[in-house]
């Protein structure tokens, strides 16, 4: 994939992050998602890719844009799979609270995993780590492996878990062992990341969360050197059914980077909608300007970019309501 993609993919989360920040703590989750999803498919139309999505918002009869099989892009780029969550936490924006995003994974076509909307079960790591853990170990004996191989004592270690109630015994047996745990209130991508970030406290990231957001957090990953081991959690026979029909024939099997990701080169690009693990929130200065912080990533280069941008607001069309109607050539 050409680099410059990168700078493209990055708009295009800036637009949904403007768009839905307007809804921060009105109450309107729907709203922000709405605004968020129309207008990153409209900004898509810019984009030099032939793209498919993998990972969106959902089955065409259920969502109306940016369903799974939807083809985003002018078309006339390389043809790639598309990963995409306008909005990563609509409940954390209708309240105000910490760790939404707007995030876009792209990779090789045929790379990325077609994920059914279901729980799975999470295993990430940094460069140190990766490659020497196993997810089917008991979580005593993922500690002591990290421990060994960081050279921390259990002390040392400290493992991020999404709070909530389904992880009581995880969080029980994190604590017995003696490590030190960082409970993540929202934003499932962020944490699983926050494991691989150069300049972070956390060794690793354990429990359950969304399947689809398993897949973006592990393009993030290969991105950054750090590994994300999964299993599909499917609830009852139906949805057994639905991963053996989205391609996976074994829905409890470990899936590894390669099956959630592939082999080739993948860019991650996310902008912060309110502030979070690592990246911040847009900020409205005054009534003609807003700032967004993003990030962007190759796995190739395993360079990592941070991009502050300041928008003039009249030269584009931000949505207060459930709509966009967005000129692109402004931006």
């Amino acid at each position: 994939m050409d680099r410059e993609l990168a700078l493209e993919i990055v708009r295009v989360t800036e637009l949904g992050a403007l768009s839905s920040a307007r809804w921060i703590g009105r109450g309107d989750k729907n709203a922000a998602d709405d605004a968020a999803t129309t207008a990153i498919r409209s900004m898509f139309d810019s984009v030099s890719i032939d793209g498919t999505v993998v990972i969106g918002e959902g089955e065409m009869d259920d969502a109306p844009m940016l369903y799974i099989g939807e083809k985003v892009g002018n078309q006339k780029g390389p043809s790639v799979d598309v990963a995409v969550d306008p909005l990563e936490g609509t409940e954390v924006v209708a309240c105000g609270l910490h760790n939404a995003q707007s995030v876009i994974a792209i990779a090789d076509k045929g790379s990325l995993l077609h994920a059914p909307d279901i729980y799975m079960e999470k295993l990430a790591c940094g460069p140190e780590l990766a490659g020497k853990l196993s997810l089917e170990d008991p979580v005593e004996v993922t500690l002591q492996k990290a421990c060994l191989f960081s050279g921390k004592s259990l002390s040392e270690l400290t493992v991020m878990v999404l709070d909530r109630k389904r992880h009581e015994q995880l969080i029980h047996s994190l604590r017995e062992a003696g490590v030190r745990i960082k409970l993540l209130g929202h934003g499932d991508v962020a944490g699983a990341i926050a494991a691989a970030l150069p300049d972070s406290d956390v060794d690793l990231y354990m429990g359950s969360g969304g399947a689809p957001e398993g897949v973006l957090a592990a393009a993030a990953l290969k991105c950054l050197g750090g590994e994300m081991q999964g299993r599909l959690l499917p609830d009852g026979p139906l949805e057994q059914q639905r991963c053996v029909r989205m391609g996976i024939a074994n829905p409890t099997r470990v899936l590894y980077m390669e099956d959630m990701v592939g082999t080739g080169d993948v860019l991650f690009a996310a902008t912060g909608v309110t502030s979070g693990e690592f990246l911040n929130g847009v900020r409205f200065i005054g009534k003609e300007r807003a700032e967004t912080h993003s990030v962007i990533m190759r796995a190739q280069s395993r360079t990592i970019r941070y991009i502050r941008s300041i928008h003039f607001l009249p030269g584009k069309e931000i949505p207060d309501g459930q709509t966009v109607r967005q000129n692109v050539a402004s931006l």
